[in-house]
């Protein structure tokens, strides 16, 4: 690790101003104190988002410091986290069954967050036969994704007729090994066909091609946290694609090449949900339990995407059901959605 570098944010150092002149002139509350640190975490995360100069490799950054420190990546294993079969008979969220923000052009940024969750005491990731009982199963295991579509073709797919790109930006607990979650990129040729996948891909036996960037090690967080949880991703043309989580009050970051799939030249949709650890498997919650999600783009534009229902990617799900979908507009263009037990 490279030694440690301290910058404040222009946002940081406002809080503190006003903070001086708070205690300076008028009594403050603890409510107040709180709520200003609270305000100034969110702020940070969503600027760590959007802090993706840094060059290609693994990196990590706490807060206030916005500064991204290189941190050694590793080698990690495959595992799959499919793309959906078909929407189920079960009224679950996810395998298709989930709203995705649509924007009205391309999308060069996404930013996943849970603005609001009530009632969290427990989570298990459990197997679904439809995908072989598969994945990372038991108490607290689960994944945050932020999927594009697929629907787009790049030179990635050597014009293989019915070859798709489909790219995942990922979370997820005890990936690599037990007691150590890994933030990291899976990126999918659908549709690839029968011959040899390319080199650094493998096959998932049923025509499609699958490979992993590098992962940096992150805490195995419990999704009785998942309130200060957030996940983004960016994707540059001619450059790189990067994937940042934030864990409350520190960042992991992996970027690599966007030439891999090329999928800043197609990426029109982003989906964002907690679901089950690999393998098309599902995330229970104990009951009742709500929670919102927000997902907020970088298009270039501050038209409020569209709301699209039942267009999900991955095949992962949650025992959740869906909710009413909002939209807004702005500087950061969002749809906002529940799911609820």
């Amino acid at each position: 690790m490279t030694p440690r570098k301290t910058r404040y944010s222009h946002y940081a150092l406002h809080i503190a101003a006003a903070a001086l002149i708070s205690i300076c002139c008028q009594p403050v509350s603890v409510g107040q104190t709180a709520d200003a640190e609270a305000a100034a975490l969110d702020n940070w995360r969503a600027e760590m988002a959007h802090n993706t100069q840094q060059g290609e490799g693994c990196f990590q950054a706490s807060y206030p410091n916005t500064i991204w420190e290189q941190v050694e990546c590793k080698e990690l294993h495959p595992r799959v986290h499919p793309a959906f079969h078909k929407p189920g008979a079960e009224q679950v969220t996810g395998n298709g069954h989930d709203y995705v923000a649509q924007a009205p052009g391309l999308i060069s940024a996404t930013l996943g967050t849970f603005p609001t969750v009530t009632g969290v005491k427990s989570e298990k990731s459990v197997g679904v036969a439809a995908f072989g009982d598969g994945g990372i199963l038991g108490p607290n295991e689960y994944s945050l994704q932020l999927n594009t579509d697929f629907e787009g073709t790049t030179a990635a797919c050597k014009n293989h007729t019915d070859c798709v790109v489909w790219q995942q930006f990922i979370y997820a607990t005890d990936y690599p090994v037990k007691g150590e979650a890994a933030v990291f990129m899976q990126y999918w040729l659908i549709g690839w066909g029968d011959s040899a996948c390319p080199s650094g891909f493998a096959t998932d036996d049923e025509g499609d091609c699958y490979g992993n960037s590098k992962y940096v090690p992150a805490p195995d967080v419990k999704a009785t946290s998942l309130a200060k949880l957030s996940l983004s991703a960016a994707a540059e043309a001619g450059g790189k694609d990067t994937v940042v989580f934030t864990d409350g009050t520190t960042a992991y970051s992996v970027s690599g090449s966007d030439s891999v799939l090329d999928i800043s030249q197609v990426w029109k949709q982003s989906e964002f949900n907690i679901v089950g650890d690999a393998g098309g498997s599902r995330a229970d919650f104990n009951e009742p339990v709500s929670i919102a999600v927000k997902v907020a783009l970088t298009d270039g534009t501050t038209s409020a995407p569209t709301c699209v229902a039942n267009a999900g990617s991955t095949g992962e799900t949650n025992n959740l059901n869906l909710g009413k979908c909002s939209t807004a507009s702005g500087s950061s263009p969002s749809i906002q959605f529940t799911e609820s037990n």
